[in-house]
C-alpha cells in the first residue's frame, strides 16, 4: 500500500511523538501545503515536496527546506483551488491513503473546508492523536476496536438503508437525511463490528483511546 502525509495549516494537536510514531509505523511520502510546512519542521522531518503561494512558511523554515534542497512548487496567491487542493489534486492517484496532519483546528472556516476536502478525495483521511475522520460509501468494517468511541455524520444529501451492527446502539436499514444527528455518540462493543449502506456517504468520526 502506498502512503502519503499531507501537512495543513491548522493545528498540530497532541504530542509530538503520536505523529513521529505513527509515520515511523505506516512508511509514507511527506508533502507540505504552505504552513503546513511549520509542523512539519517541528517534526524534524523532510518533506518530499512543498506546495503553496508560500505566504505562510515562517523564514527560517524556508531557508532550511532549501538548503535540504527540498522542491517547493509556489503558486499565486490569487488562485481558483486552496493549497490543500493544489497538492491533493497532484498526488490523489499516486497514494492508496493520504493522511492529513494538522488540517483540523484552526480558523473554523479552514476547519470545514479541510474536512469537506473528503467530499472529493476517497482515500484522504484527517488524523489528531485524539480523532480520526473519514469518508465511508459502502460496506465497511470495525475489527479489533472494541470500547471505542465513534460518530457517523450524514454527509450526503441522504443515506438510504444504514445499518450498524457490533455497536451500543445498533440500527438497521435507517434512512437518514442530512442535518438529522442520529448517529453520534455511538461505541463498539463487539471484537468485529460493520456498518452497511445502500447509498449515501457518511463521515466516520473515531475518537481515539
Amino acid at each position: 500500500m502506498k502512503i502519503a502525509y499531507l501537512f495543513l495549516n491548522g493545528e498540530l494537536r497532541g504530542n509530538k511523538n503520536f505523529y513521529l510514531n505513527f509515520i515511523e509505523n505506516h512508511k509514507g511520502d511527506v508533502y507540505c501545503a504552505d504552513g503546513g510546512t511549520n509542523f512539519c519542521y517541528e517534526l524534524d522531518l523532510i518533506p518530499k515536496e512543498i506546495y503553496g503561494d508560500l505566504d505562510s512558511i515562517k523564514d527560517e523554515v524556508k531557508e532550511f527546506y532549501y538548503k535540504k534542497n527540498v522542491k517547493f512548487i509556489k503558486f499565486k496567491v490569487e488562485k481558483d483551488y486552496t493549497d490543500s487542493e493544489l497538492v491533493l489534486n497532484e498526488i490523489e492517484n499516486k497514494y492508496d491513503v493520504i493522511y492529513c496532519i494538522g488540517g483540523l483546528g484552526g480558523s473554523i472556516d479552514h476547519e470545514l473546508t479541510n474536512i469537506n476536502l473528503l467530499a472529493k478525495y476517497d482515500n484522504l483521511i484527517f488524523i489528531s492523536e485524539k480523532e480520526k475522520i473519514f469518508k465511508i460509501d459502502s460496506d465497511y468494517k470495525f475489527n479489533d476496536m472494541e470500547k471505542t468511541k465513534i460518530s457517523f455524520i450524514i454527509f450526503s444529501d441522504e443515506v438510504k438503508a444504514l445499518s450498524l451492527k457490533g455497536f451500543k446502539y445498533n440500527i438497521e436499514n435507517l434512512d437518514i437525511k442530512k442535518g438529522e444527528a442520529r448517529c453520534i455518540s455511538n461505541i463498539i462493543i463487539e471484537n468485529k463490528a460493520n456498518l452497511s449502506i445502500r447509498s449515501g456517504s457518511v463521515l466516520c468520526v473515531i475518537k481515539e483511546n
